[in-house]
């Protein structure tokens, strides 16, 4: 699967990201901590995001003020770089230990016919993220409007007859207990990246 890389604008109100893709650390949050992970400055209000998840619950990403929220874009019958990202975060939530109550993990679908509340039971299940992630899923008008919103691209693949295989931006968006987008981590983002960034965006 091809990962395409995001505007982001969407995210920040229309302010351009900083530092997106990159490793380095960021300019020092209001708790006077520098972000391990590409840092966004300056840090805006993130985005609206309304969905059901896979359980069939409401959820808003309001209701998680006062935590670390990580947002990212995947779909369950992707082969490659998806299970990555879902295996990194994993990594990430059992290295935190009791720091992990901070941190609230929502996957938003990429791939509205693939994602079923079946499919998604099952993906959560082999990748031992089962009540460790919120999956949100919805009609394709639903998840096109969030698209939007966020900057995330999402379309089948072009290069391969695979009906499958959706090619979308895979970057994951870290947002501050203030509901303030903070950093965005590539897909190859290291988990000790999180450790590390996770109390610094609770405290922020």
């Amino acid at each position: 699967m091809r990962v395409l890389s995001a505007g982001l604008g969407f995210v920040f109100a229309g302010v351009a990201a900083a530092g997106c893709g990159g490793s380095s650390s960021g300019p020092s949050t209001s708790t006077g901590a520098s972000l391990a992970g590409p840092a966004v400055h300056p840090a805006a209000p993130v985005a609206a995001l309304t969905l059901r998840d896979s359980l069939g619950h409401q959820v808003d990403i309001n209701d998680y003020r006062g935590k670390a929220v990580l947002v990212t874009f995947i779909y369950v019958h992707c082969p490659d770089v998806c299970p990555v990202i879902v295996g990194n975060l994993h990594a990430a939530q059992s290295r935190l230990g009791p720091e992990a109550n901070k941190l609230q993990i929502i996957a938003v679908s990429v791939d509205p016919k693939g994602d079923t509340p079946k499919t998604v039971k099952a993906f959560l299940a082999d990748h031992q993220m089962a009540g460790r992630m919120t999956y949100l899923i919805g009609s394709r008008p639903q998840l096109e409007k969030v698209w939007s919103d966020w900057g995330i691209v999402s379309r089948n693949s072009p290069q391969t007859k695979n009906p499958d295989l959706v090619e979308h931006s895979a970057e994951i968006v870290g947002i501050s207990a203030s509901g303030r987008v903070m950093a965005l981590y590539p897909a190859n983002f290291k988990p000790q990246q999180i450790v590390h960034d996770v109390p610094i965006l609770a405290a922020s």
